[in-house]
C-alpha cells in the first residue's frame, strides 16, 4: 500500500503515483430551484418593461384612454329622466330657482356725491336712480378726500359689514366702478361720481345685468 493511500481505502481507491480519488460535491437541489425561479422572474420583468415601453410609444396609456373616454359624454338623458318624470321635474325646479338672492333696489340707500367739476351731476344721477327704485339719501358734492380725485367712473363706498350683493346691485347701474369701505356702521352706500363718468347704464342694460346676477350661467356638466 502506498503511503498516500488513506487508511482503510484500498483496491480502486489506492493512490498511486498517477491516480488519486475524486471526491465530487453533491449538488444542492434548493439552490437549483431558486436559480430557476430567479431566471423566470427576471424574464417576466423584462417582458413587462418591454410592454410598457410599447404602450408609451403607441400612446395607449390608461390615462390617455381615460381622458379620451371622458370627452365622449352621453347626450341622451337617463331612463329616470323621461319627459315629465320626477327627475325632469326636479331638474326644471332647480333651474328655475335663482342661484343668488339679491336685495331689491328699494332696500338699498344710496348717497350720491359729485367729485367732478360738472355742476348738478349728483342730483341728476340721484333722480334717475330714484326712478329705478333705489332709496336716495344725501346728494351733493364729494367730501374733500375724494373731490376732483376720482379719475375713474366712480367709487362705491360702504361699511365693511354691508351686504356685498347690495354693492353688486348698485354696480349694475354704471360700469367701471370700484368698491371701497370705511368706518361707517350703517348699511347705506355712497356713489361718488368720477371724472370718467358720462351717464348711467340704460335701464334695459341694467335689468339684464341684474338678471345675470340673479341667475348665473351654470358651468358645463362633466361626465
Amino acid at each position: 500500500m502506498s503511503m498516500l493511500t488513506p487508511p482503510g481505502m484500498g483496491g480502486k481507491y489506492r493512490v498511486t503515483g498517477a491516480a488519486y480519488p475524486r471526491m465530487s460535491r453533491k449538488r444542492s437541489r434548493p439552490r437549483i430551484v431558486l436559480a430557476i425561479l430567479g431566471s423566470v422572474l427576471a424574464l417576466a420583468l423584462v417582458g413587462y418593461g418591454a410592454l410598457q415601453l410599447i404602450d408609451v410609444f403607441r400612446g395607449d396609456s390608461p390615462k390617455r384612454n381615460t381622458a379620451a373616454g371622458a370627452k365622449d359624454c352621453p347626450t341622451t338623458p337617463p331612463k329616470g329622466a323621461a319627459k315629465g318624470g320626477p327627475a325632469a321635474a326636479s331638474t326644471a325646479s332647480a333651474a328655475a330657482k335663482p342661484a343668488v338672492v339679491l336685495p331689491p333696489p328699494g332696500e338699498i340707500t344710496v348717497n350720491v356725491y359729485n367729485a367732478t367739476p360738472r355742476a348738478g351731476l349728483a342730483k341728476a344721477v340721484g333722480d334717475e336712480l330714484a326712478k329705478r327704485g333705489f332709496v336716495i339719501g344725501n346728494v351733493g358734492n364729494a367730501p374733500a378726500d375724494f373731490d376732483k380725485k376720482v379719475p375713474g367712473t366712480g367709487i362705491l363706498l360702504g361699511s365693511p359689514t354691508t351686504d356685498k350683493a347690495a354693492f353688486s346691485v348698485l354696480g349694475t347701474q354704471l360700469a367701471g366702478t370700484t368698491q371701497q369701505t370705511d368706518t361707517r356702521e350703517g348699511a347705506d352706500i355712497d356713489l361718488i361720481l368720477g371724472d370718467a363718468f358720462k351717464e348711467l347704464s340704460t335701464k334695459e342694460d341694467a335689468d339684464k345685468a341684474l338678471a345675470v346676477l340673479a341667475n348665473p350661467v351654470p358651468a358645463p356638466a362633466t361626465c
